[in-house]
């Protein structure tokens, strides 16, 4: 089924550029910092791993596509819009991925052509700008729903990219499984310590979702890049039993763990206000609980993105 139009013009309306039937790609707002303040503000990613956030391409192949409803997305769904369609299924008709890159890379051109006039934007940053090197497949929807992940994971790197992250909501095990090419760094969002807090806050549309994402966290130590767990949390919702996160973290045996505060943003706005979010002395002091509990240390934080960085690594691998 394909997409509604209503679905598609609310997303043309944020500022998406849509591409083909099923992806899109969008400028995030620590870009736009970056290339306004001449480098001087940028995202975690930058402060973690060291990649130029003026030179990141943010994009999905499932737009509209994803087995969870959470709490805190601010994606829209047939409960926001009011309109249905299979959002659960894989892409029946999935589009080349070498169509999808190059679209992807028109789009993102044009998102740039404003910034190319603005007198507090670098030329040479404008330029490299129009040049990413970083793909981050996590814009919206579940990435695994597009059957030929692992070839555009692939074309990104034989594009010239440096660095491709995949994030994923953990549902789709066999799809990692058998991933034909892995990505730089590899995202599981884990937002629940135990099932009942999943059920309540990653409103899963599909059976047994809980446990395919312990077989997910089982699976990880397969992977030989660097492995994330994603917890974005909520007071009052998931923000608690750190023990549960810690216990999955060694489970996993990921690289990192990164608590982070859930944004009240988008169609999220509906489920959860700014006064429901987690201030950032809450998400560093929740950290220390987790590592207190694990064999993973604190290792740095991005206050300005409300969230914490933990590991067993002594400091964390530099991608650039």
């Amino acid at each position: 089924m394909s997409l509604p139009e209503e679905f598609r013009a609310g997303y043309v309306k944020q500022k998406y550029g849509l591409v083909g039937e099923h992806s899109a790609v969008k400028t995030c707002h620590w870009q736009r910092r970056s290339l306004t303040s001449g480098g001087e503000e940028n995202c975690y990613k930058h402060r973690f791993y060291g990649i130029p956030t003026h030179r990141c391409l943010q994009m999905t192949p499932s737009l509209g596509h994803c087995t969870q409803s959470c709490v805190f997305c601010w994606r829209a769904t047939p409960e926001t819009l009011g309109v249905s369609w299979e959002q659960t299924r894989p892409i029946q008709r999935p589009e080349d991925p070498e169509a999808i890159i190059m679209g992807c890379l028109e789009a993102h051109k044009k998102h740039m052509t404003g910034f190319g006039g603005n007198p507090n934007v670098k030329k040479e940053m404008w330029r490299e700008a129009n040049d990413p090197i970083h793909a981050a497949i996590s814009l919206e929807g579940e990435p695994t729903l597009y059957p030929r992940l692992g070839d555009l994971v692939e074309g990104f790197k034989d594009h010239g990219f440096k660095s491709v992250f995949i994030v994923t909501n953990g549902t789709a095990p066999e799809v990692l499984r058998n991933l034909s090419h892995e990505p730089t760094q590899l995202y599981v969002s884990l937002c629940a310590p135990d099932e009942e807090t999943y059920v309540k806050t990653c409103r899963p549309n599909i059976p047994n979702a809980w446990g395919k994402v312990l077989e997910t966290l089982e699976l990880l130590e397969s992977f030989s890049c660097p492995t994330v767990l994603r917890h974005t949390l909520i007071p009052k919702l998931n923000m608690s039993n750190p023990e549960g996160y810690a216990k999955l973290g060694e489970l996993s045996n990921a690289t990192y763990m990164e608590p982070k505060a859930a944004m009240s943003v988008g169609a999220a706005r509906e489920r959860f206000g700014y006064r429901d979010m987690a201030w950032f002395e809450e998400i560093q002091k929740f950290a220390e609980e987790i590592a207190a509990a694990s064999s993973y240390n604190v290792l740095d934080e991005h206050g300005f993105s409300n969230i914490v960085l933990l590991s067993r690594l002594a400091k964390p691998i530099k991608l650039y």
